[in-house]
């Protein structure tokens, strides 16, 4: 996955709910993205682009709520945030 900003990452995460995906995507998708507009808030607007630094911030919220979440859950959050996660630079 490669994403030219913010904007880019919220519309493919948007335009998943009008695909033919898995209720487990549909679900981590839109609990990641919440956890990405609150670390984005802090960079700038949505045009920003996705870094290393904005990727870190998130993976940290996502491990201190961690106990939020079912372990199942959590895996199912864990892994889609592993693939989104590589296209931040």
């Amino acid at each position: 996955m490669n994403f030219e900003n913010l904007t880019a990452l919220y519309v493919y995460l948007d335009d998943l709910f009008c695909q033919d995906v898995s209720a487990d995507q549909l679900f981590a998708s839109s609990y990641l993205r919440g956890f990405i507009s609150l670390s984005a808030s802090g960079f700038g607007d949505d045009s920003q682009p996705l870094t290393k630094e904005l990727s870190d911030i998130i993976s940290q919220k996502i491990v201190d709520a961690r106990a939020e979440l079912s372990p199942a859950d959590r895996a199912i959050v864990n892994n889609y945030w592993f693939e989104l996660k590589a296209a931040f630079k």
